[in-house]
């Protein structure tokens, strides 16, 4: 492994479960991202299949706080999906593109290490917090030009639990130094009042938040941004597939907001 990759920057790319099933999307993204330098690394979502596997197998999904509850069955959908279906599908594509990419858990070699989640709302079950992420794995694939594509199941003490992919997402940026992690979602930006906001701070995050402008799913987004913020990474946006390379809602520490 060669040290000299290791202090360029790094793109992490999260994507959304509910855009995955879209193979136009997915095969846009594929192209994008095979054609960037340096590598990103990208970790994904499973979104609705997971939930409609859950039922298939006989449990009703429910969410606390925007995520989702994971018991015993949610658990084993959470990883065929993410593991098994979207990981594949995702590799495939990028294979497809000219890009060179292999599926891993936060579970494969420790990758993402995990304690059970507190959640004010209530008892989230087998859904962890990330500790501590395995950086040089990721970098040892990207030194050998293979996209990492992360699935977010991780490793707690006590066997797998399900990850919100946004929080996965951020504690890889943070422990690669990534100089920004975009969240690719299926809206443009954080909107107010239907336009995109370019620039964000956390208080300006926790203000709409509180307001009720910032609701539902993008909760988990724009706290993930924050968490990722806190770990160390410089910038978080929030964005779609069509403005991921330039625009979207970029979050930012209060402080570089004069820089």
């Amino acid at each position: 492994m060669t040290d000299s990759t290791h202090h360029q920057p790094t793109l992490v790319i999260k994507v959304g479960g509910n855009e995955l099933d879209d193979a136009t999307f997915v095969a846009g993204l594929a192209r994008t991202v095979a054609a960037m330098r340096p590598l990103p690394v990208l970790v994904h979502g499973g979104g609705k299949e997971i939930g409609v596997l859950q039922e298939t197998l006989g449990s009703t999904p429910r969410f606390v706080g925007g995520l989702r509850y994971t018991d015993a069955t949610a658990l084993t959908a959470a990883e065929m999906v993410l593991c098994g279906s979207v990981s594949t599908r995702l590799v495939a594509a990028l294979i497809a593109a000219g890009a060179d990419a292999i599926g891993i858990s936060g579970v494969d070699r420790g990758l993402i290490r995990v304690v059970k989640q507190e959640h004010p709302a209530g008892d989230l079950g087998r859904v962890g917090r990330p500790t501590a992420v395995r950086s040089d794995v990721l970098y040892e694939l990207l030194d050998h030009g293979v996209v990492p594509v992360i699935a977010p199941i991780a490793l707690g003490p006590d066997g797998p639990y399900n990850v919100n992919a946004d929080e996965a997402a951020g504690a890889v940026a943070a422990a690669l130094g990534a100089h920004e992690v975009v969240f690719v979602t299926n809206v443009p930006g954080v909107l107010v009042n239907g336009d995109v906001m370019h620039r964000l701070t956390r208080s300006d995050i926790e203000r709409l938040i509180a307001d009720g402008t910032i609701s539902g799913g993008m909760i988990p987004k724009v706290r993930a941004a924050l968490t990722a913020l806190d770990a160390g990474v410089r910038a978080a946006r929030i964005t779609n597939l069509h403005s991921m390379l330039e625009h979207g809602t970029v979050i930012v520490t209060e402080r570089d907001t004069h820089e």
